[in-house]
């Protein structure tokens, strides 16, 4: 694999990162690769998305028009194509990658995650690592029938979507029709397919940060957090699990990062799993750094996007130490045009802790507009002081 060059940016000796998507994660990346002397494209469906408001430059388009990434990736000659988003076009990052185009953690992994039918079919049937009872439904009838293999309760999502969108829980067979409607309506792109999935009794839910660069793989502390309909709330690091159970969790991030990634594939995979005292269920994946993983901002010394630039860029990754610390999101909760933001100075009254507003130019509906973090003494003060941060703040149109 050729060697990095570290120029400058705007010069003819410039590396060139494109970000395909350019929200708050890919603003942090984007941050982190400026730091290093790396000049940053950042493309987005809309005009001043977060990581846009930082890039050298920027392109509007919709992230699923191949055509669109192609004229791009042809004008700017990027050395690291790297997709921030779930919905985008991956038969073309396929194509760019055959012909020679670098793009992150491979286009392989992007397409398989992109689709929750690839990656559960990956880990479930090919590397039979123990998830879920699940089924896939392309209409109504074959949903009424895969929730009634799976059992109720069971959880309802669209093949394609993120944040929550589109995922709904049937309690009873009369729950399925409503769902249907919720996940048609909050799917990403339009597969028609929905994937039901039998309800795990677990004790808590992780995120295993999982980075594979030039040395190996290497794994963070745990992040325990809370999900309210799929949608990030709040996260915690460490998570306290038994030794069993962490090495059992390490085990199965290691074979699917390492079925993803072959030899040549780097970056940040955020690995959700579900334990219940030493048992571990793979849940999903995300070939790249994970909101849950925002607490790492303050937990450890390398955030997770340091750790996905440094990986991308085949620079060391030595020992990642972490001490107590947690994040909570910052929601707007209506639609407005202008975004403003009341509390900040009173929430950073609180010791230990830091706000990030990420600059996302309006609101449909309700979205995640800022972070709240905080590191204590144990996670629970931690917990305690990111929370009480995050009430203080109030965002206004």
């Amino acid at each position: 694999m050729k060697k990095v060059r570290f120029g400058t940016p705007l010069k003819s000796s410039a590396t060139k990162l494109l970000l395909l998507g350019s929200g708050e994660l890919g603003r942090e990346v984007a941050i982190e690769a400026m730091r290093l002397g790396i000049e940053v494209i950042a493309c987005d469906r809309y005009a001043n998305a977060p990581a846009m408001q930082i890039a050298h430059r920027s392109y509007v388009f919709p992230m699923r028009e191949g055509a669109e990434i192609r004229k791009v990736v042809e004008k700017e000659k990027p050395d690291f194509i790297v997709p921030e988003i779930e919905a985008i076009a991956t038969d073309t990052l396929v194509e760019l990658e055959k012909e020679g185009w670098r793009v992150i953690p491979t286009a392989r992994a992007v397409r398989l995650t992109m689709d929750r039918q690839g990656i559960r079919q990956l880990a479930a049937e090919i590397l039979k690592l123990p998830t879920s009872p699940y089924r896939f439904a392309s209409s109504l009838e074959e949903l009424e029938a895969g929730a009634k293999a799976v059992g109720f309760p069971c959880v309802i999502k669209p093949t394609m979507s993120s944040s929550g969108h589109g995922q709904s829980i049937a309690r009873k067979p009369s729950d399925i029709k409503k769902c249907w409607k919720f996940a048609m309506e909050g799917t990403r792109a339009q597969t028609g397919k929905v994937i039901v999935e039998g309800f795990i009794n677990f004790d808590y839910e992780i995120t295993l940060l999982t980075v594979r660069h030039a040395k190996g793989i290497s794994y963070c502390a745990p992040v325990g957090h809370i999900q309210i309909d799929g949608d990030y709330r709040e996260s915690w690091q460490p998570h306290p699990m038994t030794k069993t159970a962490l090495k059992k969790a390490q085990n199965i991030a290691k074979r699917v990062v390492g079925n993803l990634c072959g030899e040549k594939g780097r970056g940040i995979f955020g690995v959700e799993l579900f334990v219940k005292g030493d048992m571990v269920w793979f849940s999903e994946l995300s070939p790249r750094p994970h909101d849950t993983g925002m607490v790492t901002m303050v937990s450890q010394t390398m955030s997770e996007m340091e750790l996905h630039v440094r990986a991308i860029l085949d620079l060391p990754i030595p020992e990642i130490p972490c001490k107590p610390g947690a994040s909570v999101a910052i929601l707007a909760w209506k639609s407005m045009q202008n975004p403003t933001y009341k509390g900040i100075a009173e929430a950073l009254k609180i010791p230990g802790t830091h706000v990030r507003i990420f600059g996302k130019p309006e609101v449909v509906g309700h979205r995640r507009m800022g972070v709240a973090l905080a590191i204590g003494k144990t996670v629970a003060e931690a917990r305690k002081k990111a929370m009480a941060a995050a009430k203080k703040i109030r965002v206004v149109g």
